[in-house]
């Protein structure tokens, strides 16, 4: 239903422009690794390479081993979090968008293995407790901790149990685990044992609110409740509204956002990046129009497996795909659509091709020759 306010209206195009500036992709910024997570509000990190992917996109002069660093000194850590999905945070996001994001996507999860029966005769509050103090003597493989409490529920499903502890305590993925070129299973501890010195706080809503519009608005209600995996949040921008600057989206959506945010004009160049598979950008709003078109959405996913994917003039425009062996790294560059002939098809092509080299040159391992290729598209 179209809005019967007068709020200017931000097209497609416009959108695109300025959520790419506040997720770094229209330029690479001089922020470090740690600053850029937090301004990003965590990056996606089901897989253990993609928060690299993700920074090298975005960052000027990145290594991987300024995040793989900040991981070891436990300055940022793997955890679940938003959409009940890992995330890499910083520490004081670790411990407080956990804490936010407990009631949403967290608890539903759980609750639907309560209801499909695995954990009948379970005492959820035991099995939080049990698992803290196992966790906290030591941190323990998923394998050993569902082992540890089979023993005491044997007839719980041991999928159920995992996700009951999963979903119970703020659980972080210690390292080795997600360290740039360090292999390491899944071991977990609590944020308590963990961190230092970090306020055990859930987060503020009204506060997140705000640097969520930071990192990806303009946005609706629905947007970031996509986002965070939270439901009720009307209330929270409603509080805000008379900070905040109103628009409307061309299908009248009110949006919302910062009244100094960020809203380049949308004819500024967007220049090729490539991005990990399930990226934020991607992920973080109802209306995914504003970054990939309803042709192309199907194409970036495969049953709950997502793509990596690049950008060419800000939208998603194509897959690619990496073949790493000890001798060599070849990468392949899938466009959705055959690009233009004649001088702007070349000009593309050669942005791609230079943006890719400079993704394995900071990725790649040292010593290893890489190769780039294009694909057919698959019409």
């Amino acid at each position: 239903m179209a809005l019967k306010t007068t709020h200017p209206v931000l097209g497609t195009r416009a959108l695109n422009r300025a959520t790419l500036d506040r997720q770094l992709l229209l330029r690479r910024s001089a922020l470090g690794a740690e600053e850029a997570v937090a301004r990003l509000l965590g990056l996606q990190a089901q897989n253990t390479k993609p928060p690299y992917y993700a920074l090298a996109a975005r960052l000027d002069g990145f290594r991987p081993e300024d995040l793989s660093t900040l991981m070891e000194s436990r300055a940022v850590a793997r955890i679940v979090t938003l959409r009940s999905t890992v995330h890499t945070h910083t520490a004081r996001d670790a411990v407080a968008l956990r804490g936010l994001a407990q009631t949403g996507a967290i608890d539903r999860e759980l609750a639907m293995f309560v209801a499909r029966g695995g954990l009948d005769g379970v005492d959820l509050d035991r099995v939080a407790a049990r698992s803290r103090a196992l966790v906290e003597e030591r941190p323990r493989t998923p394998k050993q901790l569902r082992e540890e409490l089979l023993k005491e529920w044997p007839d719980a499903d041991p999928l159920a149990l995992t996700i009951a502890f999963r979903c119970r305590l703020p659980l972080v993925q210690v390292t080795p685990r997600g360290l740039w070129g360090r292999a390491g299973q899944v071991a977990l501890t609590t944020t308590d044992a963990w961190f230092d010195r970090v306020p055990a706080e859930a987060a503020d809503v009204d506060e997140t609110v705000l640097r969520y519009l930071g990192a990806f608005g303009p946005a609706s209600v629905k947007d970031m409740q996509t986002w965070s995996g939270l439901t009720g949040l009307k209330e929270a921008f409603e509080r805000l509204r008379p900070r905040l600057a109103l628009f409307r989206s061309e299908r009248g959506t009110e949006l919302f956002d910062l009244p100094d945010g960020s809203r380049p004009d949308e004819d500024t160049p967007a220049p090729p990046r490539f991005l990990p598979e399930f990226d934020n950008l991607l992920l973080s709003h109802a209306d995914r129009s504003r970054v990939v078109s309803a042709d192309h959405r199907s194409r970036t996913w495969k049953g709950n497996q997502a793509y990596r994917v690049f950008l060419l003039d800000g939208f998603v425009a194509g897959r690619w795909h990496l073949a790493e062996t000890k001798e060599r790294v070849t990468m392949t560059i899938e466009p959705f659509e055959p690009l233009p002939s004649g001088a702007s098809g070349r000009r593309q092509r050669a942005e791609l091709l230079a943006e890719a080299e400079r993704t394995l040159a900071v990725l790649g391992t040292e010593g290893v020759p890489y190769e780039i290729g294009f694909a057919a598209p698959e019409l």
